[in-house]
């Protein structure tokens, strides 16, 4: 789960590092107040949305008085920005942070994550920050500089501090900069985060290191633990088909093809993918239904993909283990009388009361094409769409 921009940097303030004040704001008018409050010479006033690149897209502008934050607020509200993380079809933005400005003398890029290769929590920093950071990892990868943080004994002084200098942020700045790691790195952990970037980080003309930006992405599997991360949560930010999966515990992504996919397991899923896509076919989201599926489960996601119009046929690949294939055909046959079912659907089962599960689609009197292996059924599925 993401959040924006400005309650990323809610949660940073508690653990004592360093950003600008600012209020949110939904109108051209709340954007006013909240100069007028901050009442600094200049404010920054920032698009919120959950992708990079704002700057790049015009999402980020300075104003001088209170009528270029009226301005620059009507222009934003209710535009839709383009960046490379967005795609084509952009963010609409509703909310704006208003910031006070700074005094910016040097960026620098700093962020955490979880290395997969390690198993270990990693921090990386640069003194090439700013919008261009991807560039930099795949241009000029000496620039960045890691350090592997041990578990049992977290991030220690000595890495904050060799990071600083590595960086080269100015000697008298280090432990300043120090202190604002450990801090990152307990909010990071706290929070049970999977990403925490701030890019910028700012040394400013009056000496102080400041996170200027702040981006959060949560382990979803952890959120229970967290009620007051889960009311951050901007629904407007996300695809309304994985909300509503997500309220039946479905493991649901969208994506841009037209052959719908319901499968059980997650690494069955990625191959049906895989398979559609050697038979010349687009998959048009990931759905796995878990292994404890209900009819009434299957029946969800079956009006979920069917939400999506871009989807043209269905393919069910079922393995039966934990999930019997009775239960997915009941909830196949229950879907498909309750939309009107009217693109193609390919069925393939295997494993627990397979025949039980053949049986019930073969005498539901529906229209469905029934497969013998994963293979089959993707290329009968690409056939019948094509």
């Amino acid at each position: 789960m993401n959040i924006h921009e400005y309650q990323g940097k809610q949660i940073l303030k508690q653990y004592g590092v360093a950003v600008p004040e600012g209020h949110v704001a939904f109108s051209p008018e709340e954007a006013v107040k909240a100069a007028k409050e901050l009442g600094t010479d200049v404010v920054v006033v920032k698009a919120q949305i959950h992708a990079g690149g704002r700057g790049k897209a015009g999402g980020v502008k300075l104003a001088k008085n209170l009528d270029e934050v009226r301005t620059i607020a009507k222009e934003l509200l209710g535009k839709v920005l383009v960046t490379h993380q967005t795609g084509p079809e952009g963010k609409e933005v509703k909310r704006l942070y208003v910031e006070a400005g700074s005094d910016i003398q040097k960026e620098y890029y700093l962020g955490l994550v979880l290395d997969r290769e390690t198993s270990r929590v990693t921090l990386m920093g640069s003194e090439e920050g700013g919008m261009d950071i991807e560039e930099v990892a795949a241009n000029n990868p000496e620039r960045l500089f890691y350090e592997e943080i041990d578990p049992v004994v977290g991030l220690t002084g000595f890495q904050a501090r060799r990071m600083a200098f590595n960086m080269n942020i100015p000697a008298k700045l280090v432990n300043k900069a120090a202190k604002l790691m450990l801090g990152l790195y307990q909010a990071y952990v706290d929070t049970d985060a999977a990403i925490v970037e701030i890019n910028p980080l700012v040394v400013t003309g009056d000496g102080q290191v400041v996170a200027l930006d702040a981006k959060f992405n949560f382990d979803a599997n952890a959120l229970y633990r967290h009620q007051n991360i889960m009311e951050m949560r901007d629904y407007d930010e996300e695809d309304a088909k994985e909300i509503e999966a997500s309220k039946y515990d479905l493991s649901y992504i969208s994506l841009d093809g037209n052959i719908g996919c319901m499968v059980n397991g997650a690494g069955l899923a990625m191959a049906t993918m895989d398979t559609i896509n050697y038979y010349g076919g687009t998959p048009a989201n990931f759905l796995d239904v878990g292994g404890g599926a209900t009819a009434e489960k299957v029946t969800e996601a079956f009006k979920i993909i069917l939400s999506d119009k871009n989807v043209k046929g269905i393919f069910v690949n079922i393995f039966g283990g934990i999930m019997k294939c009775d239960i997915i055909a009941e909830g196949v046959i229950q879907a498909a009388k309750e939309v009107s079912l009217n693109v193609p659907l390919v069925v393939r089962l295997e494993g627990t009361n397979v025949e039980l599960g053949k049986k019930l689609l073969n005498e539901s009197g529906l229209d469905i094409v029934a497969a013998g292996t994963m293979a089959d059924g993707a290329k009968k599925i690409v056939e019948l769409v094509g």
